[in-house]
């Protein structure tokens, strides 16, 4: 594989691997099971679940924030702003810093925009890396594809944690349910809206035992996303959102800390149920990651 290829393959993985990051930390619990004894606070949630998860789609921007090595993507913050659609699952983001700091240094775009639908990511690699393309600027990835081909564990994982269910906030809500702690911390304003501030903490054991955390996933699979949680030694993670006077989600909070380091979350939510227009770029305009490393393979053992 020559240096350039190299380089690219190794944006792309990088790029994917920050979305899943930003998209919400890896698998969730879903459902909307109640916490006991929490009367009010589980009624609120549950219907702000319901709305959320009726709207199928909202605009974004997120912020994450790492510290040491415990995201495997390495430290700084990431910035991510887009639309989101659930049900189906769609995104156009535009993520930028973090890593594509350094991606910039060694000739790599300063951000890139991601486009995904029908479990299919496309990367706009950007000018530089077009011109090693034949003009074609877009990066095809299909995430599922991808996890099969190679049987690599972590990589399912990853292109797991692209899964619909693990990106909308109706999700964060359905984990926040779970938690036996939850509460009302009282209202207060984001960015001048009024909202009623909620928090709770989830047990990995919580998630890791809950079937529906897994969903698409074959039993091999999810013991493989098990073990390789384990060994991440991530206990659980701290949750808040902040619901508005409508009844969806204005921002949340996912703070996860690991012994390799720690990472949060922090995502502003708004014009929930509007269109999310998502479409492929042209087929004329992208590379097949998968074909590309499978040529490269074989020119290997050719040479």
């Amino acid at each position: 594989m020559n240096k350039s290829t190299r380089k690219r393959a190794g944006v792309a993985l990088t790029a994917v691997a920050l979305a899943a990051g930003l998209s919400g930390c890896g698998d969730k619990a879903a459902g909307g099971k109640a916490a006991d004894g929490v009367g009010d606070v589980t009624q609120a949630l549950t219907a702000a679940y319901e709305k959320t998860s009726a709207a199928k789609s909202a605009k974004f921007r997120m912020t994450m924030e790492v510290e040491g090595a415990g995201a495997g993507i390495g430290a700084g913050t990431t910035t991510m702003t887009g639309v989101q659609g659930w049900d189906p699952t769609v995104m156009d983001v535009t993520m930028s810093g973090g890593a594509f700091a350094a991606a910039e240094a060694a000739g790599g775009p300063s951000e890139m925009r991601m486009v995904m639908l029908d479990q299919v990511m496309y990367m706009d690699m950007g000018a530089k890396q077009a011109a090693q393309m034949d003009g074609k600027r877009w990066m095809k990835m299909d995430l599922a594809g991808l996890a099969e081909e190679s049987g690599d564990a972590s990589l399912q994982q990853l292109t797991q944690g692209m899964s619909g269910t693990n990106q909308d906030p109706a999700q964060q809500l359905a984990i926040l349910l779970e938690s036996p702690g939850i509460k009302h911390v009282g209202p207060e304003k984001v960015e001048g809206v009024d909202t009623e501030h909620y928090k709770g903490s989830v047990s990995m054991d919580e998630v890791l035992k809950n079937e529906k955390s897994f969903p698409g996933m074959t039993a091999e699979q999810r013991k493989a996303f098990t073990a390789s949680i384990e060994k991440t030694g991530v206990k659980g993670y701290d949750t808040e959102v902040w619901v508005d006077g409508n009844g969806f989600p204005a921002k949340m909070i996912v703070d996860m800390k690991m012994p390799q380091g720690a990472m949060k979350l922090t995502a502003f939510y708004s014009d929930y149920g509007s269109k999310a227009a998502v479409q492929a770029p042209p087929a004329g305009e992208t590379v097949d990651f998968m074909e590309m490393m499978k040529g490269l393979s074989e020119a290997g053992a050719e040479g």
